[in-house]
């Protein structure tokens, strides 16, 4: 984790928005042999009795199923837009270019459901990511009988309450006001991610050099 206060999102509000904007999570942990394991995942995450959890399913007999049951501890990593920054847009531009971008990492420990946490993880999921279109098909409750539960036979679900949550939200927050309208201004004209972190950066700009 890029360790610098200036870069680092202190608002949970934000910061669990952008979860719910990039749910697939990178998802890593270690066997108990201590081999590194990893997968990709669409997590929810939720708030209950003052934590947060996480939740998802994942197939079984993986590599990282087997070693989540020997080893609890997991790292889910979230990312979004990220974007090129030339040093040549710079006051001062005899320095180094750079990269901006978001991630969020949330430390905490896996715990595998039974099947009735998998039937509620898989309805909860569904409904969320449809939008809470009950209507759609498919969502868990309009899939057939057969079809789920040979289904559930190949997954399982689980939770993760969150010990941690850290962030990187580097826009750039070390620059001058010249230098960071500039940035703005050449990420704007860039593909979709550079569009994205520009817009980042103007939501922050009267705040950051008000403090400044």
């Amino acid at each position: 984790m890029y360790n610098l206060p200036y870069y680092k999102e202190k608002d949970q509000r934000i910061i669990l928005d952008f979860i719910h904007q990039h749910p697939f999570a990178f998802i890593s942990g270690c066997s108990e042999n201590g081999k590194p394991v990893a997968t990709q995942i669409p997590v929810f995450i939720e708030e209950r009795g003052g934590k947060l959890y996480m939740t998802g399913h994942m197939m079984r007999q993986t590599d990282h199923q087997k070693a989540f049951g020997k080893n609890s501890n997991v790292l889910c990593v979230f990312t979004g837009p990220h974007a090129y920054v030339s040093a040549t847009w710079y006051q001062d531009p005899h320095q180094a270019s750079t990269w901006n971008y978001m991630s969020v990492h949330v430390i905490g420990h896996l715990r595998f459901l039974d099947l009735q946490g998998l039937i509620d993880v898989l309805k909860k999921t569904s409904l969320h990511f449809e939008k809470g279109n009950i209507a759609s098909s498919t969502s868990f409750d309009n899939l057939s009988e057969e079809y789920t539960s040979r289904l559930m036979k190949a997954i399982i679900a689980f939770e993760i309450e969150v010990e941690n949550i850290d962030t990187v939200f580097k826009l750039s927050q070390n620059r001058d006001e010249e230098s960071y309208q500039n940035i703005i201004e050449k990420l704007d004209g860039q593909d979709e991610d550079a569009k994205a972190i520009a817009s980042e950066m103007k939501k922050r700009k009267e705040e950051l050099f008000l403090a400044k």
